[in-house]
């Protein structure tokens, strides 16, 4: 596997040590949330100033600004199929953006509280959301058709991420618990509850 200066156009270090090869500034508040495009040319960032990056790798390529949110975005993630971004809002929306200089994106009126969680499966062709309104839902892509909520969770839901099969889904919240669904059943098939805190 190459090396992160091979990704900047930097020589590999000779180091064991983590060295920082490049810093992204633009956003004009806290970054909530970053990801790698899998094609390791762009890293997608969310933040409290109600915008997505989406920046390059190749110092020579300017970085894009997204905009249509209309309060914070808290997560954001790339389809590891179809270039896709998705990404969640206390606005309580969903935006998929297609990572093009016009940005443009459909709007998923997904949950009735602040949007903290979105995780698409291996296979691109479903996407989880959690929210402040206790639930994870599963939407099918694409047509971002509503295929089921999973209920359980006591308070605010923080993490949601899909199982490498697709098969399971995970979650963790205010509640202090982590739960493991069954999302074909529509679910929860364990729920850890050792923790003290909220669980992000």
């Amino acid at each position: 596997m190459a090396s992160p200066a091979h990704y900047f156009g930097g020589e590999p270090s000779q180091t064991e040590d983590p060295t920082l090869e490049r810093s992204f500034r633009g956003h004009k508040d806290a970054v909530t949330s970053v990801v790698f495009n899998p094609n390791m040319k762009q890293l997608i960032s969310s933040s409290l100033d109600n915008c997505l990056m989406v920046w390059n790798f190749k110092p020579q390529l300017r970085a894009y600004r997204f905009t249509g949110h209309k309060a914070a975005v808290y997560c954001v993630a790339f389809s590891p199929t179809n270039g896709v971004i998705a990404s969640g809002s206390k606005d309580r929306t969903v935006r998929l953006w297609l990572p093009t200089v016009e940005g443009k994106a459909s709007i998923i009126k997904a949950h009735s509280g602040t949007v903290r969680a979105v995780s698409f499966s291996r296979d691109g062709r479903y996407l989880l959301t959690g929210s402040d309104d206790k639930t994870i839902k599963v939407w099918s892509l694409p047509g971002q058709r509503f295929r089921t909520a999973l209920t359980g969770h006591l308070n605010w839901v923080r993490s949601a991420e899909f199982s490498p099969d697709g098969r399971l889904a995970v979650s963790s919240g205010d509640d202090k618990t982590v739960k493991l669904w069954d999302v074909q059943a529509h679910r929860c098939i364990h729920t850890f509850d050792d923790h003290q805190g909220f669980v992000n």
